[in-house]
């Protein structure tokens, strides 16, 4: 005989069955996973330049190399192409995920404005009110942490182009927070402000 309580109880076991089976959601995630692979053998290898779309973003103008609603075999990483004008800058944006950056042509520099967080009831998130600067040139890789402020500017007297990486595990996950802050230069029509 053994003084340790059973591990189930006759309550728990009444609990596990006290409904009878009225969805299908395994069923349906094995549907979801077929049509995911027949339709992915669709998708696209290779992106040509002249399919690579362009955009007046919040963040400047850019153009997409990999999005995901470009029909392509890459599910996880966004790619695109940021031109920023002589003596211009980008708008400043924030997001979960990190960023990765190379410096095609162009010098300048960023601004980080790295964020403490706390979870006690809640997120609470705090911006260092002063930003860290980095410079930048040709050739060179670029690091954004996880939902740090940032801000590129071009000091240079040409147009600055820089490849941005992002992922989109982040918001696969369920923590698809992502905020323009401030809209560059122009592009206050393109603008969708943070709900903050």
């Amino acid at each position: 005989m053994t003084d340790t309580p059973p591990f189930v109880s006759q309550v728990e076991r009444m609990r596990a069955r006290f409904s009878e089976p009225s969805v299908d959601f395994y069923a349906e995630a094995l549907r979801a996973s077929r049509r995911f692979r027949d339709e992915y053998r669709d998708r696209l290898n290779v992106v040509k330049w002249r399919d690579m779309p362009m955009e007046r973003s919040a963040d400047g103008l850019i153009k997409h190399i990999v999005n995901e609603r470009m029909n392509t075999k890459e599910c996880c990483i966004d790619i695109y192409m940021q031109f920023i004008p002589p003596g211009g800058a980008t708008g400043t944006s924030r997001h979960l995920s990190e960023e990765v950056a190379y410096v095609v042509e162009g010098r300048g520099h960023d601004h980080h404005y790295d964020v403490r967080f706390d979870c006690k009831d809640a997120f609470v998130w705090e911006w260092e009110t002063t930003p860290k600067t980095f410079a930048w040139g040709p050739g060179d890789f670029i690091y954004i942490p996880p939902y740090c402020a940032h801000k590129r500017f071009n000091d240079g007297g040409d147009e600055a182009r820089i490849i941005v990486v992002n992922s989109r595990i982040m918001k696969a996950i369920g923590f698809d927070w992502f905020d323009q802050l401030e809209p560059a230069q122009g592009f206050d029509d393109v603008w969708v402000p943070p709900t903050e």
